[in-house]
This record gives C-alpha cells, structure tokens and sequence, in this order.
C-alpha cells in the first residue's frame, strides 16, 4: 500500500511549516502497511516547550490554510510531546528529551522512511542572520551596563 499523493503534499507542508518554525529533526515515515489508521507519521522536535508549541501552531496554521483541520490535538498542555490528528498523516512534535526517550524512529524504522526535501537556511546564513540581530542588542545592553557601572564608580568616589 502506497501513500495516496494528496496525503503526501499535505505532509510535505506541514513539514516545511514546522521547519520554518525551527523544528529539527524533521522525518517522515510511510506506516500505511503496519497501521490501519494512518498512513504517515511525521515527527519534528525542539528544545523547549515554547518552541514546541510554536511549532506546533505553525504546521496548524499552515495546514488550515490548505483546508486541513486536525480530529484530534493532544499534550499541548504540557508542550512536551504534541500529536496533530489528521487521520491520513499524524504530526508528533516532540520535546527533545522525549524524541530521545521514546525513540519513534527506531520504533518505526522497518517502515520506510519519505524523503521530504526541505527548504532549509545554510547553516552559516542561519548564523549571520542571528550575529546581525543579536550582537548590535547585546552591545546596547552591555554599553549600557558599563555606562551605569561607570556612573556608579564616580559618584562613590566623589563622595570620598
């Protein structure tokens, strides 16, 4: 049994929704031959909470504007392993502690695995990127800092 094409476009979506929300990780694995229930498991991870609920609002979101509405969303309570429902496809989104701990890629992988292509940023301009936001934030906020720390040195020894 082979995923239907539709089934796979609607994977291919949210997995692209989930890395541009930073998700890592990201795979896919055909289950239409194990499972009666599905026929896709698409699974994405991040390192905290908050990102694990961005990423998961962003596959939603992105989904809903192909007409897509998940049956069923569970664990997005705790933000540590959140599961989207769409009956033909199911996205696990899980806390990286998790993914490591329940280890759905060895659970699954006798089942193959669907090359997703992703549109990812080269690491080095995911790094420039981050240097041309962050640095000139830090530098203002440590100017400041040491503006302040000066400030204080020179009032204490005024008063002296």
């Amino acid at each position: 049994m082979t995923v239907p094409s539709h089934v796979l476009d609607s994977v291919l979506v949210a997995a692209q929704a989930a890395a541009d929300k930073k998700g890592r990780s990201i795979v896919a694995f055909d289950v239409s031959e194990q499972l009666a229930i599905t026929d896709v498991f698409l699974i994405a991870s991040a390192n905290n909470e908050r990102q694990v609920g961005a990423i998961v609002d962003g596959v939603e979101e992105t989904l809903l504007t192909h007409k897509l509405k998940p049956t069923r969303r569970e664990g997005d309570r705790e933000n540590r392993w959140v599961l989207l429902d769409y009956l033909d496809f199911v996205v696990h989104v899980q806390h990286d502690e998790e993914r490591t701990l329940y280890n759905l890629e060895r659970l699954w992988s006798d089942c193959p695995q669907i090359e997703l292509n992703l549109d990812l940023p080269p690491a080095e301009e995911a790094a420039i990127v981050l240097a041309r936001v962050c640095l000139p934030v830090i530098g203002a906020v440590f100017h400041k800092r040491i503006r302040a720390a000066s400030r204080g040195r020179s009032q204490t020894s005024r008063r002296v």
